[in-house]
């Protein structure tokens, strides 16, 4: 038994030390529990989002004969961005357009020359009728008198036949070339055939030039000449002019600080110095589930200069007033992403486990709706369990 004794007597030292070590209390940071006005506001990133982003390609097959403009070029509406071979199209045009005076000249042909010479030919056969009726009129009357045989009779009604068939062709002819014949409407849709045809190959030949949409700002040229441009190839990006604004992620969380038409104060990060302001004009209706996000969308009345497309800005949108509220620091909070969320408090000089009950947050602070009263110490240490003694300083 003696021979334990050293060894009882050192465990009991070492249990007097622990127990001196847990009675004294453990130093720590806290923070006041202070009921204040508090202004709220939301600070979030985004981008600033170009009017329109347009994709420039060519709507047939060639060869890129010329680029004529380059990444950052502001460009005019209609300019051109890109030129491609137009020989062939060229050529397709002239032959069109050769065509189209072939089609003119054969209804000109019809109304200043064929209509009038079978007009002419008509009152020819008119008059030739009328002469050979009288000579067999003459001729029936003389073979009556006795003074001409029967031939003779056949002879003058075979003459009479020939012209009223003269006269019934004449008149067929003068009908087809008059304005409502079938010559001349077959003349007239040629003549519209031959203007579609050079409408065609002329609209072929404008499409080798790719011209921009509207005034804007070349971001991306992707051809170079002697490459092939095909539909659906996209051959430059272009940023569009138009009232500039921003696209902006905001935690979910604090969709009730937001509303629209409120005026946000941005910055894009390459100039921090240059703020300016934003209007909020759109609030998604949906929440992006896999960042727990919302979208909000900005006008920006007054752009600085030196704001440029995709840019990233960062904007402070101003929320409501808070009046005698108590905010504490987001870590401070403990499980602060659970539906029960708590804080250790000093009390009597021991930390105290108190549920509490939090409301909107805000650039790191988080509004405690119930829990705390005014003046409470709340400890900011993390590595504290509820009931230890503790002494700190604010």
């Amino acid at each position: 038994m003696r021979r334990f004794l050293p060894f009882i007597a050192i465990a009991l030292v070492a249990a007097v030390f622990v127990l001196v070590a847990r009675s004294k209390p453990q130093a720590v940071q806290f923070v006041a529990a202070t009921a204040a006005d508090i202004q709220t506001s939301v600070v979030a990133s985004g981008r600033v989002l170009p009017p329109a982003r347009v994709d420039a390609g060519a709507t047939i097959t060639g060869r890129v004969e010329t680029v004529r403009v380059r990444e950052g070029a502001r460009v005019a509406a209609g300019e051109v961005l890109v030129e491609l071979e137009q020989r062939e199209l060229k050529a397709a045009v002239a032959q069109a357009q050769a065509a189209l005076k072939r089609a003119q000249a054969r209804v000109s042909s019809v109304r200043t020359l064929a209509l009038p010479t079978a007009v002419a030919a008509q009152q020819q056969a008119q008059v030739n009728l009328a002469l050979a009726e009288r000579e067999a009129q003459r001729a029936r009357d003389l073979l009556a008198k006795g003074f001409v045989s029967q031939s003779r009779v056949d002879d003058a009604e075979r003459q009479l036949e020939v012209a009223r068939s003269a006269l019934a062709g004449a008149r067929a002819q003068s009908g087809a070339q008059a304005a409502g014949g079938a010559e001349a409407q077959q003349a007239q849709s040629q003549l519209v055939e031959a203007e579609a045809a050079l409408q065609q190959a002329q609209a072929k030949l404008a499409q080798a030039l790719i011209r921009a949409p509207a005034p804007g700002v070349v971001l991306e040229r992707t051809i170079e000449p002697g490459d092939i441009a095909q539909p659906g190839r996209r051959m430059m990006t272009l940023a569009l002019d138009g009232a500039a604004r921003l696209i902006v992620q905001v935690d979910e969380k604090n969709l009730p600080l937001i509303r629209a038409g409120a005026v946000a104060t941005a910055a894009a990060d390459a100039f921090p110095g240059e703020r300016f302001e934003a209007v909020i004009n759109y609030i998604s209706p949906g929440i992006d589930a896999s960042r727990g996000t919302v979208e909000l969308r900005l006008d920006v009345p007054k752009p600085p200069a030196s704001l440029k497309s995709d840019m990233t800005v960062a904007i402070d949108v101003p929320g409501p007033r808070l009046e005698n509220t108590i905010m504490l620091p987001a870590e401070a909070i403990r499980e602060l992403q659970t539906d029960a969320p708590w804080v250790l408090v000093e009390r009597e000089g021991r930390a105290v486990r108190v549920p509490v009950k939090t409301g909107l947050q805000t650039r790191g602070r988080v509004v405690i709706g119930d829990g705390l009263r005014t003046g409470e110490r709340v400890i900011l240490s993390r590595d504290l369990e509820a009931g230890a003694r503790v002494r700190g300083r604010e």
